[in-house]
């Protein structure tokens, strides 16, 4: 799972019958000290969790898990948000 920031929307005119009703969010990683993501290079994920421009969030970027998540082996898809963070401590 990924931590992101959600940075903006985008809207397809045109979606894969599968995606059609699905919001899709511009997400940002997020650095965290000592880690090892060298860029914060933004993606498109689809929002499950109604999550909103700023809102921070959990993201995964597995096709098994957004198959077992839409019960759908066919959806094509490879990355998700899955939960909005209401808040996380770094030590």
């Amino acid at each position: 799972m990924i931590l992101c920031r959600v940075t903006g929307t985008h809207v397809a005119p045109a979606k894969h019958p599968l995606l059609v009703g699905h919001k899709y969010l511009i997400v940002e990683p997020i650095r965290l000290p000592g880690g090892d993501l060298s860029g914060g290079v933004d993606f498109l994920a689809i929002d499950t969790v109604d999550a909103g421009v700023g809102d921070t969030v959990l993201v995964v970027q597995e096709g098994s898990v957004v198959a077992d998540l839409f019960g759908r082996p066919d959806i094509p898809a490879h990355t998700v948000i899955l939960a909005v963070v209401d808040g996380y401590h770094l030590e």
